[in-house]
């Protein structure tokens, strides 16, 4: 088993003049450290640990957990909003590069067999 990570290039929301801003984002999944959880880094050094299986869920409906809400937007943008003492982030992802980082995470944590 080894490591996943998965760079993707992803929409900052802001109420801001700059509205959508394409920023890097690391897709980080470490099924030895913790098969049951992935990590979202953005730029700035925050990162966001939470379950595997709500990225999932995300991807077809509404849900929260936490500090973390995902929801699909239209057929293929996936919206992650996390929430922070300081704010809240909303970033917009392309459901493809979600969708691709999850198999690979479930490719990843399959025992090889002999």
């Amino acid at each position: 088993m080894s490591a996943v990570e998965q760079y993707a290039r992803a929409h900052l929301v802001t109420d801001s003049s700059e509205g959508h801003r394409a920023v890097p984002v690391v897709l980080h999944y470490d099924p030895e450290a913790d098969p049951h959880t992935v990590r979202i880094g953005l730029p700035g050094c925050h990162e966001w640990v939470f379950a595997r299986q709500l990225l999932e869920q995300g991807l077809r409906a509404p849900v929260a957990a936490g500090d973390v809400h995902i929801w699909p937007c239209g057929r293929v943008q996936t919206i992650v909003e996390f929430h922070a003492r300081d704010g809240v982030t909303v970033v917009q992802f392309d459901a493809s590069a979600l969708i691709r980082f999850l198999r690979r995470t479930y490719a990843a944590a399959t025992p090889v067999s002999h």
